[in-house]
């Protein structure tokens, strides 16, 4: 008999309509998603969803972790809840694969993190997350600075395209590096959060160029427009280099640290 254990997806103060934000959405496994609440919390809830025990204990979790495509659904259907709580109400977004033996075990992390929560939702209202990625789009040759390589041994030819190459290279990581610093300089003129991720690479990298500078920024939603417009109007002028603003979302970055977390413990 498979055993059926919670998955949490979010904490969020209930506004008593919150159930109607997640009609018809379906969590991680396709389950439809419920609201975990305990008597003395500020009306705080955690949005659960129940999950089979046997997919999500230690073993199998190892194993899905290493598979990029039950990452990716299960980071889908995780977000999917996420985002329709946060269409509705200020959410702390809680960790991918945040699990619990049951409801009674969310219910009592709710109330052992009661204050923490609450606090943070204080913080985080009418502000939303923006991620601003930059690119560098690496050239393939650089200006010729010696005579053509037909008018060169081979030898010298060779060596002046890798010269050639480098100084390109270089000149392109130069003027990311400027186009980066205008950019948070930019930014910080309306963020009140900055949390500064690893560049992305390999698998989660960009299919062209390279991944320079990843960085979440919290953003009161007075201020998002002016955020936004100010942050790509920065990176203008430098060629070879791109900038990719995203959202608003939920901010995930600004959530979870030092609040509570579920264990990772499916056993039952």
């Amino acid at each position: 008999m498979t055993v059926a254990i919670s998955y949490a997806y979010a904490v969020a103060r209930d506004d008593g309509a919150l159930h109607e934000a997640l009609t018809g959405v379906f969590g991680v496994s396709g389950a439809p998603v419920r609201l975990v609440r305990t008597e003395d919390c500020d009306g705080l809830v955690v949005a659960v969803s129940p999950v089979p025990s046997n997919d999500f204990d230690e073993e199998s979790l190892r194993r899905h972790l290493e598979d990029l495509d039950w990452v990716e659904r299960t980071a889908r259907a995780h977000h999917r809840v996420v985002e329709a709580l946060a269409g509705r109400t200020t959410v702390l977004p809680l960790r991918l694969v945040t699990l619990y033996r049951d409801d009674e075990r969310v219910r009592s992390a709710l109330a052992d993190g009661c204050d923490g929560f609450a606090s943070r939702l204080d913080e985080l209202t009418s502000r939303a997350e923006w991620g601003v990625k930059v690119f560098v789009d690496e050239p393939s040759s650089g200006t010729p600075q010696d005579p053509p390589a037909a008018e060169l041994s081979p030898g010298r030819a060779y060596l002046s395209r890798r010269r050639d190459r480098r100084n390109a290279r270089e000149d392109a990581y130069r003027r990311a590096g400027q186009a980066v610093s205008r950019i948070e300089s930019a930014a910080r003129a309306h963020a009140v959060g900055r949390v500064r991720h690893r560049p992305q690479q390999g698998a989660l990298g960009p299919r062209t160029g390279q991944n320079v500078s990843n960085d979440a920024y919290l953003v009161p939603l007075r201020d998002a427009e002016d955020f936004r417009a100010e942050v790509a109007q920065a990176a203008d002028g430098f060629t070879g280099v791109r900038v990719e603003i995203t959202g608003p979302w939920a901010p995930y970055s600004f959530a979870a640290a030092d609040l509570p977390q579920g264990r990772t413990d499916a056993a039952p």
